[in-house]
């Protein structure tokens, strides 16, 4: 069974905008932090409160995967149904009071919040075993540097919190973009010496050692430091604990959850459909499930859909390709497709919103990945399917993109090659006809290619497009609407700007 992390006890919010004496304010029958933090029971119930924001409405189960993939060139809209702020994001004309970039700003914040309030208290909990305490704070290390890893690549410089705010007079100021990836990777040096290298039973979930490993390695791509990226990679592949699953489409299954590829998931259990749309801004002890199969699928919302450029990535015999890539099927919803365990066939009459074109044909075509319509046909589309976070085929391609920048093309092929040669995938070996890897720059072409195909909708082009483009490593702009010293960076929430004494209208980014 599923372990569900949620807060137990803790209900705690990143409040550096109220007044001294709105912060001094006690429920005298609620929990406080001086009489809370007695025992390992309620240090792990602290630490389960962080993984509950991440698993949340602003964080994971929504905001932070529509942000992700909006800013990538990923998606196109699936009709009139987008709502406005999500459109402004995917066209590149979003401003400082869009609600999306406000609430990943709040969840990543209030997720460093508890994080610190268990790291501070945690650390003088009595009657902890050395291993278990080792490890629950390696735990709360990982998710801040997670959330500092995301702030800093979303928005430059962001105020770097190393304590829990008691008052108002705690707002900082912004801190530069490498400070807090400093700050980030020297948390998963400390978390990677008491992280567990596996869980089972009610602890999977959980952080550990790998994917400390792999998210130092993503920090250290972001400012182009391949030599120490390729270090943290080779951790993970040396340890043995991964392995490519034969089935690609288990990667995105509810029954395929916690198997040999996958390094961290954030998990997520069926509840009927009792999805609570407020539970990260008041830490309610809720079983939540994911809308991504709501927001994307077929018979769903269809808010967004797979771009043009997308599903015309992929090999097609049609285009002189050798074979047909098999992760296309297997990765898009189209017209005649059998779903619901095999007894319905798609329509399009079942299908609202915008059509693709894909080889010249003009059809509907929707996301597959993270879509319950594989065993449902439920208008109702929230899941219970676990959001995979980090997988293996990621870290053979990081390791490739590594290999080849540090002189090693043979190696980064032979990666390469690993990934292609899944057993339901079956792609044939570069060089291929469309993808020759003659020299260097022939092996970053397909490098992209492969990461497109392998990972789309994987909240993974976004971060690959920013490290790429601030490295130098793009040949043309992937974003149609891109401006130079704009688009780079989100805007900083102008509520935030208000709010907080430390941060003035001059500290916003550039272009906003």
């Amino acid at each position: 069974m599923k372990k569900i992390l949620i807060v137990s006890a803790l209900s705690i919010g990143l409040a550096v905008s109220c007044s001294d004496d709105e912060l001094n304010k006690v429920n005298p029958n609620g929990v406080t932090f001086d009489t809370y933090f007695n025992n390992e029971s309620e240090l792990t119930a602290g630490v389960n409160g962080i993984y509950a924001l991440v698993q949340s409405n602003s964080l994971v189960s929504r905001e932070w995967f529509f942000t992700h993939d909006l800013r990538g060139d990923e998606m196109a809209s699936g009709g009139g149904q987008l709502e406005t702020p999500r459109n402004q994001l995917l066209i590149g004309v979003h401003d400082t009071g869009n609600g999306l970039i406000n609430s990943i700003w709040q969840g990543w914040y209030r997720t460093i919040h508890r994080a610190n309030i268990v790291l501070e208290k945690g650390a003088k909990v009595q009657g902890v075993p050395a291993a278990n305490r080792d490890r629950l704070l390696g735990e709360a290390r990982f998710l801040r540097a997670w959330a500092y890893y995301e702030l800093a690549t979303f928005f430059g410089g962001v105020p770097l919190y190393k304590e829990f705010v008691k008052s108002v007079n705690g707002s900082l100021p912004r801190s530069s973009q490498k400070e807090v990836y400093d700050f980030a990777i020297a948390d998963l040096k400390e978390a990677e010496k008491g992280l567990a290298a596996s869980y089972s039973g009610a602890n999977l979930g959980r952080a550990t050692k790998s994917a400390a490993q792999l998210l130092m390695a993503r920090i250290y791509l972001q400012q182009g430091d391949y030599t120490n990226a390729r270090t943290e990679l080779k951790k993970i592949i040396d340890s043995g604990l991964y392995r490519l699953v034969d089935n690609y489409v288990d990667i995105t299954t509810e029954e395929g959850e916690f198997n040999a590829e996958s390094i961290f998931e954030v998990v997520y259990a069926p509840s009927g459909g009792a999805y609570n749309w407020g539970a990260d801004s008041d830490g309610s002890a809720v079983q939540e499930e994911t809308v991504r199969s709501q927001e994307y699928a077929a018979i769903a919302w269809r808010n967004v859909i797979p771009s043009n450029k997308i599903l015309n990535e992929y090999e097609m015999v049609a285009k002189g390709d050798t074979k047909d890539d098999p992760r296309y099927a297997f990765s898009y919803w189209t017209e005649g497709d059998m779903f619901n365990n095999g007894t319905t066939v798609l329509t399009s009459s079942m299908v609202q919103g915008n059509t693709s074109v894909v080889n010249g044909k003009t059809l509907k075509v929707s996301w597959r990945k993270y879509s319950l319509m594989y065993k449902s046909s439920a208008a109702n589309q929230q899941s219970g399917i676990n959001m995979r976070i980090m997988r293996y085929a990621d870290v053979l391609l990081l390791m490739a993109e590594c290999e080849n920048e540090l002189g090693n093309s043979a190696a980064a092929i032979s990666l390469m090659n690993q990934v292609r040669a899944r057993k339901s995938v079956a792609m044939p070996s570069y060089p291929t006809k469309n993808f020759p890897v003659a020299n260097k720059d022939q092996v970053f072409d397909a490098i992209v290619h492969e990461r497109m195909v392998e990972l789309a909708a994987e909240q993974i082009r976004n971060f690959d497009i920013v490290r790429w483009r601030k490295n130098k490593k793009l040949k043309t702009e992937p974003l149609s609407y891109f401006q130079a010293n704009k688009h780079e960076l989100l805007p900083i929430p102008q509520q935030e700007i208000d709010n907080s004494p430390a941060l003035d209208i001059k500290d916003q980014n550039p272009g906003y």
